[in-house]
């Protein structure tokens, strides 16, 4: 099929683990992805895959272990 584009915004946590691997995907078949993630996360990291845009966000990442 056509590439088309794609914009992701996942909310932290262990979904993006397995949704990760559906957004590589798609972009390995031709999606132009761009995922929308906090500048505070745990586990989102950036990847050569897609493009990957930060946001500002008002929590620290201390504040976010603690509220977990």
């Amino acid at each position: 099929s056509d590439g088309g584009k794609l914009l992701v915004v996942p909310m932290v946590g262990s979904h993006w683990l397995s949704m990760q691997e559906v957004v590589e995907k798609l972009s390995e078949r031709g999606h132009e992805v761009v995922v929308l993630v906090p500048e505070v996360s745990w586990q989102m990291k950036t990847t050569q895959a897609y493009k990957v845009v930060t946001h500002p966000v008002s929590q620290t990442l201390e504040e976010l272990d603690n509220s977990f």
